[in-house]
């Protein structure tokens, strides 16, 4: 009778690979650093799995682990290292050895399920603390309860962890890390969270935001310039970040807000305030729309009275002109810009200070100025070194093209790049040193004692103007085409308006 052997190739099923040789690997891992500091330390579980290999006669050919890693989730870079040799390696791997179940890992179902993709290839995971006949089927249904009592003691352990730190949040008590312009101070084993100094930096740019009403590429830029720097989008996470006006919010607390024990670096009115112009400026899109414009320096400010829009404006190439308008599709009102800021002025010469509140606007623009040097000051020294490069950059490709290393499409290409950048630096330059000069004149009124606000207004930079119009008119001013009239919508209770004066109004424009 012929042997059925010639009718394997017909057979159906896939043979099992089963262990056949002594060739290992040792897997160690720890979560925290206080696991290293006891008997669950990386030494400990090495010399653990080291002995169990020789006892047994295993060939040890790799050590994978000896970090701290969490083993709540298998995404963990050693941990794949190690699946990734096992299962391709040409040594044909057939155990990997780890001190405890829990070493391996603690996601339960997961972890089973891993551990049955290692079985299709010949590869058992082999616990020396608990050892186990994984080889039988009792053998294999003890190590899988194993791995999902791990992840029941895990969860058990969030849970714990969790409600500790949910109290501590209700007690104002910050976990985690602290956002930035904060440090965590330890004094004599004490925690406290305190401003840095990088926090003043942050401040100016809430203040900025605030009172200037400023776009967040502006505030970008001006931290450039005094060295720091912050990006447009974390610009906005930091105004929504409750925490800098010490209130701490946290998914722990389920909707709760809580006062926090740390430091503030702004007042609540401040925050809210900055939240409210953002959330204005995101409604259907405006925050696209902001541009900053020295002749347009009641954009946003002036409310139409016809429909209640925001006006915005724009310049009319054929005129040369600049104009209001409503934003509004349909309201048609539509102003040059001459005419309001003509109407502006004449509200201006007649506003008067209550107590001390020319110290006040004196020392916001005092501020500013000292702000605006600075950052002038630096921001020119950065732009010529920066011109220097770009110069020495054309200085480069220009003796390249002489000694024929470059082609002339290729210089034309890159000299007119280099043309262009120089240029646009140049400029950038000549704007600093034009905004040293413009602080002078607000030196000068500061000193004579009393500052002539229109006058400031009139000759001030657009940063300036908005000072001066968002401390006196924090709602703003409304304009009514009907009439040719401009309205203020309410005043500081640090300013009134003197209805007896009659001062001519002035036909300067901005």
């Amino acid at each position: 009778m012929k042997s059925v052997k010639e009718f394997e190739f017909l057979a159906k099923g896939k043979q099992l690979t089963t262990q056949s040789g002594n060739k290992c690997v040792i897997y160690t891992r720890v979560s925290t650093k206080e696991q290293a500091e006891n008997n669950m330390s990386l030494d400990t579980q090495r010399r653990a799995c080291e002995l169990y290999a020789r006892k047994q006669g295993y060939k040890i050919m790799a050590y994978f682990g000896g970090t701290f890693e969490s083993a709540k989730t298998d995404e963990r870079e050693e941990f794949n290292h190690m699946l990734s040799f096992v299962r391709s390696s040409r040594e044909q791997v057939s155990y990997i050895l780890v001190y405890s179940v829990d070493r391996f890992s603690r996601s339960g179902a997961n972890a089973i399920y891993i551990k049955e993709q290692l079985k299709q290839h010949g590869i058992s995971i082999l616990s020396v603390s608990q050892p186990t006949d994984v080889s039988t089927p009792s053998g294999s249904l003890q190590q899988n309860i194993q791995f999902i009592f791990s992840e029941y003691d895990n969860q058990l352990r969030r849970e714990k962890t969790v409600a500790g730190m949910r109290d501590k949040l209700l007690r104002g008590e910050w976990c985690g890390q602290v956002p930035r312009g904060y440090d965590i101070i330890v004094i004599n084993g004490k925690h406290s969270i305190k401003l840095n100094a990088e926090a003043e930096h942050i401040r100016k740019a809430f203040l900025w935001k605030f009172y200037e009403r400023i776009t967040n590429t502006v505030i970008e830029e001006r931290l450039q310039g005094m060295g720091i720097k912050i990006t447009r989008a974390h610009l906005s996470n930091i105004f929504r970040n409750p925490f800098y006006c010490g209130i701490i919010t946290n998914k722990l607390l389920e909707g709760k807000a809580v006062i926090g024990k740390h430091e503030k670096l702004i007042s609540k009115e401040v925050f809210l305030a900055v939240n409210e112009l953002i959330n204005n400026d995101y409604k259907k899109g405006q925050i696209k729309h902001l541009h900053d414009n020295i002749f347009l320096p009641l954009r946003r400010f002036v409310i139409c009275k016809k429909c209640g829009g925001r006006m915005t404006g724009y310049l009319a190439l054929k005129k040369n002109l600049y104009y209001y308008k409503c934003k509004k599709i349909g309201c048609g009102v539509n102003i040059n810009a001459n005419t309001i800021h003509n109407l502006f002025l004449e509200i201006l010469s007649r506003v008067k200070y209550k107590n001390n509140s020319n110290q006040t606007l004196k020392k916001l623009l005092l501020t500013e100025v000292v702000n605006t040097e600075n950052i002038n000051i630096k921001s020119e020294a950065i732009y010529k070194g920066k011109l220097t490069k770009l110069k020495n950059a054309l200085d480069e490709i220009e003796e390249r093209f002489v000694f024929g290393k470059i082609s002339e499409s290729m210089y034309n290409k890159q000299t007119q790049k280099l043309f262009a950048d120089i240029k646009e630096i140049e400029i950038l330059i000549d704007k600093a040193k034009a905004g040293l000069a413009e602080r002078n004149y607000i030196k000068e009124e500061s000193e004579q004692g009393i500052i002539k606000i229109a006058n400031v207004w009139l000759k001030g930079d657009l940063n300036t103007k908005r000072i001066i119009q968002n401390t006196i008119f924090p709602d703003g001013a409304t304009y009514d085409k009907a009439l040719n009239v401009l309205k203020i919508n309410g005043l500081s209770e640090d300013f009134y308006l003197d209805n007896t004066c009659n001062p001519n109004t002035t036909n300067t424009v901005v």
